[in-house]
Order: C-alpha cells, then structure tokens, then sequence
C-alpha cells in the first residue's frame, strides 16, 4: 500500500479538535478557563458553518463541553493532557484507491519539553484512526502535524529544528527522516527551512512548526509570514525563510511564486515578542477560518490575502490572541479528515 497526503484544499469529511483540559491551557481562574473554553468553541463553531466538526474531549471534561458546544458538534471522550489536535492527533492520508490512512507519529511533548505532559496525548493518534476508521500507519519518527505542510503532489515542507530535534529525534539525519515522508506521506521533495518564529523556539514553543511562517494554498505559490517591522528579531527571520522558499523548488521542479503575508502591527505582550500571524489558518469545504488579532486592517488586509490565493473559498476571521497566548493558532488546533473515495 502507498499512501499521499492529500494538499489542504481536498474535499474533507470533517475536522478533529480536542476540548480544553486543566493545566496552563485553562489556567488557574474562573475568567481565563472560560476564555479558553470559549475560544475553542468559537472555531469549531466557524468551522461547522462548513463541515462536520469531532471533538475529542476528556471524561472530565464532558459536562462543561457540552455547555459550550452546539449538539451539531460530535463528542469522543478520550483522556487528555492537552488541546492541540494538529500535533496530537494522527495525520490523515489516502491510499490506493482512495482509501483512508492516518500516520500515528510518535508524540513526546515537542521534544521532551520539560513543561510538557504527554503520557495521555501520546494515545490520541490511535484513538482518532479507530473513530475516523482509518488504516493505521505507525510511525517511530517523533513529529507533529505542525511540523509539516504539504502541497498534495509530493512536496513537503518541514524545518530542521523540528524533525532534526535531538530531543526528538536524536538518531535522525534528513535521508532518514525524508525516507520516512515518502513513506508514510508520499513525499518526492522535502524543502528544509533553517527555523522558525523567535517566539517558538523559546522554552513554551514547539521549536520551529512550519505552520506558523509558510503554507501552500496551492502547488507552485507558497505563502510566507512576513514581519515588516525591523524592531521585532522575526523581520530578520522572515525575510531569511522568503529568500530560501523564493529559491526553492517543488517536487514538480517550479519554482515557487511567493506571496508575503504580513504580520499585524502588534509587536508584544507581556511575555515579550509575539508570533501572531495569518499563516496559521485552516482550510475547510468552501472556506478559509484565519487568525484575526483584532486590527481591523491588518485582519481584512489578510482575509484579502488568503481570498485571493484560495478563490471562491469564503474567509472568515475567529479571534486568536487567546490561542496565541497558550501557545498556537487556528491550525494548531484543528486537524482536517480529507474525504476518501
């Protein structure tokens, strides 16, 4: 059997998420578990305007989730350590004649991370390819569908400070780790990006996730994260990811057209620089959800943006600075189950 990833803007069955659980994601007051909490509804609520949404929720949870999700939205209770479904969960894939896999990465709390918990998450790839029905690919390679994009025809786009992670992968070099893409995702070209944003690869980052600073709406045109203010240390790493991406070529051997997609004016909070951008946005039937920061131009200039490179996709914006805050976006907590045949 050989497997595909299909790219982002397949037809898809459904989205997976995963419902807030105690720890720093609810936080430690009334206020900040109710953000949380609404937060994640407000997304699976966007994304169910296009498609079914699953949200796996764990035991203790249950009773509040149902306050804040409408009954469209399907539950499966399973334990949980954290709500990021786009690292947690399997990435979905098809197989000959359209049938449906799903690649259970290895999970170790983004590199062993001495913050993270892991033990319960570490089981939800299983759990979510049973429920989906999916083939399951096992795979020992620690990785997290964070840490790739793929255009559906063969290319990947990965960064050296995720798969190459000692603390993930202490014995991988790029042939082992491109072997296992073309494995389990299909993959003929892995396009290496040297890092990712400053903020995430600080001690509560992931390390580099390539889907805070590129994605390819479709083959051929990569859109990247563009800081366009030198005060903050991402201007100097984003014009270093266009560079090596405007160099690139894909598996089909074009070169890539570009597209920048500017960073909000906000530079800070009170942990210090931020990474907010628009490039973590989750593609679903008919629609784009994306990040919005509540700039009005800087949201509309970027739902412009993504209008253009998906057409007759509708966008729409859900708040995100809740999410940036605990560590991610829009993608980072949604995982698309692509429609097999």
């Amino acid at each position: 059997m050989s497997w595909r990833m299909p790219a982002e803007t397949a037809p898809q069955d459904r989205v997976w998420m995963a419902f807030p659980v105690a720890g720093y994601t609810l936080g430690t007051d009334a206020h900040s578990a109710d953000e949380a909490r609404r937060t994640w509804s407000a997304v699976a609520h966007a994304v169910l305007d296009f498609e079914p949404v699953t949200m796996v929720v764990d035991p203790a949870e249950v009773a509040t989730a149902r306050r804040y999700l409408s009954a469209e939205i399907e539950i499966i209770q399973a334990p949980l350590d954290d709500s990021w479904m786009r690292d947690i969960g399997p990435t979905f894939v098809l197989g000959d004649e359209g049938r449906l896999g799903a690649v259970d990465w290895t999970f170790n709390g983004w590199g062993a991370q001495d913050w993270a918990r892991w033990g319960k998450d570490a089981e939800i790839g299983r759990v979510v390819t049973g429920a989906a029905g999916a083939s399951a690919i096992s795979s020992v390679l620690v990785n997290e569908g964070g840490g790739i994009h793929v255009d559906g025809e063969g290319t990947v786009l990965a960064t050296r400070t995720v798969q190459l992670d000692p603390g993930r992968n202490p014995y991988a070099d790029r042939a082992r780790v491109e072997a296992e893409f073309a494995r389990t995702l299909g993959a003929t070209k892995v396009i290496w990006l040297p890092r990712g944003l400053t903020r995430d690869q600080q001690r509560y980052g992931t390390r580099g996730h390539v889907d805070m600073v590129a994605a390819i709406p479709s083959p051929g045109t990569v859109l990247v994260h563009a800081q366009n203010d030198p005060a903050h240390p991402d201007y100097a790493v984003t014009r270093e990811l266009h560079a090596v991406l405007a160099g690139a070529t894909d598996a089909a051997g074009r070169t890539f057209t570009v597209v920048d997609l500017p960073a909000p004016a906000t530079l800070s909070d009170a942990d210090g620089f931020v990474d907010y951008n628009y490039v973590n946005h989750l593609v679903v039937n008919g629609g784009v959800i994306a990040c919005g920061f509540g700039e009005e131009r800087a949201d509309e200039a970027a739902r412009e943006i993504l209008s253009g490179v998906y057409p007759g996709r509708e966008v729409v914006s859900v708040e995100a600075r809740p999410l940036f805050a605990r560590g991610g976006g829009i993608h980072c907590v949604t995982q698309q189950q692509p429609s097999a045949r």
